[in-house]
């Protein structure tokens, strides 16, 4: 079998995306520098405010960043939020938008998130759009990975994509009703990798340990714990690794966990052993929390070359952990990616 194409590299004869993402799609308008949050009919003034892209999209940008051909299959409202996020993406970010569509009449999710420390609240604002992920999908092209949001009902792109061929990198979202279905991890059978965080975990799987939630129920089982790093096993390999966090002065934690799975992929798909893809994606994650928003704090290349150069290949404990960079930054990282327009423009 021939070796996968690094990050950014297409294989001779391909025709497909590298990655396929689909999801829901918001708006984000970010707050930070929150001492606390308000208590009722009080208003309190944050120190920096950043607005853009969210949701699915922080998948997507963070791909595209690492050079990889990204197909988006979404939903984008027919307002002011839908066209700038089209835009954005599209235009600025160079993302195959042919599998997604503008509803008439819909109104863009709308997401508020309020950074304090190394975490985030949200409010959002929106209704489930009008266009199913399967329908979106139903001529999606065969395409080396695909990331996945699994639900309580399954999802029949993701049986015809896995069947082709395509590697399905899957994550959960925390369930506010504390049952953790065990009927979602059936779905985990057509996956290639799953990487819930810790509380995701232990919930689905009824442990009481990250390390104990990595059962052999997928080939890849990654388990992310913020600022306490990050454990795997791939059982395709026989690898297990266990990545502490980076010491990161955190601005924004918006869109980390999305930035670390879409990071993580790239490097599944260059073939890197399992110590550097957590390695490389828990980096990825950590340099977008320096920075407000999700999917535009990605750091793509540009911004992995320019941690190694200034820190990572300075410091002698970090020179040992991520020397592997050296040889696998592109010799031309491209240009500083574009960030999310924040103020005070100092930030």
């Amino acid at each position: 079998m021939a070796e996968p194409p690094p990050p950014g590299e297409r294989a001779p004869d391909a025709t497909g995306p590298d990655v396929l993402v689909t999801g829901l799609l918001f708006y984000d308008l970010v707050m930070t520098g929150l001492g606390r949050p308000p208590a009722p009919g009080e208003e309190i003034w944050t120190q920096g405010m950043g607005s853009g892209p969210g949701g699915i999209a922080n998948l997507a940008v963070a791909a595209a960043r690492f050079g990889l051909a990204t197909s988006l299959a979404t939903v984008f409202g027919d307002d002011f939020y839908g066209a700038y996020c089209r835009d954005i993406l599209a235009r600025q970010e160079g993302i195959d938008l042919a599998l997604s569509r503008t509803a008439p009449g819909w109104n863009t999710p709308v997401t508020v998130s309020i950074a304090q420390g190394h975490d985030r609240a949200l409010i959002t604002h929106g209704q489930e759009p009008p266009y199913p992920q399967d329908e979106l999908l139903a001529s999606a092209p065969e395409a080396r990975a695909a990331i996945a949001h699994l639900g309580t009902e399954p999802q029949e792109w993701i049986a015809k994509a896995a069947a082709a061929g395509t590697k399905i990198f899957a994550d959960v979202g925390w369930d506010p009703t504390g049952a953790w279905s065990g009927e979602l991890l059936d779905q985990l059978s057509r996956c290639h990798a799953f990487l819930p965080n810790e509380g995701e975990a232990m919930g689905y799987t009824r442990t009481d340990s990250a390390r104990a939630a990595l059962a052999d129920i997928v080939p890849v089982a990654v388990v992310t714990r913020g600022p306490h790093g990050a454990l795997a096993v791939d059982q395709t390999t026989g690898e297990t690794a266990d990545v502490a966090a980076l010491d990161i002065d955190v601005v924004d934690a918006t869109g980390a966990g999305d930035v670390f799975g879409a990071s993580f992929t790239a490097a599944t798909l260059a073939g890197w052993p399992l110590a550097d893809r957590l390695r490389f994606a828990g980096l990825a994650a950590g340099l977008s929390v320096t920075r407000h928003g999700g999917a535009l704090a990605a750091p793509g290349w540009h911004g992995v070359d320019q941690w190694w150069r200034t820190t990572g290949s300075r410091d002698p404990a970090l020179r040992s952990d991520y020397g592997f960079l050296a040889d696998r930054i592109p010799e031309d990282p491209g240009p500083a990616p574009h960030t999310t327009p924040v103020t005070p423009h100092t930030l």
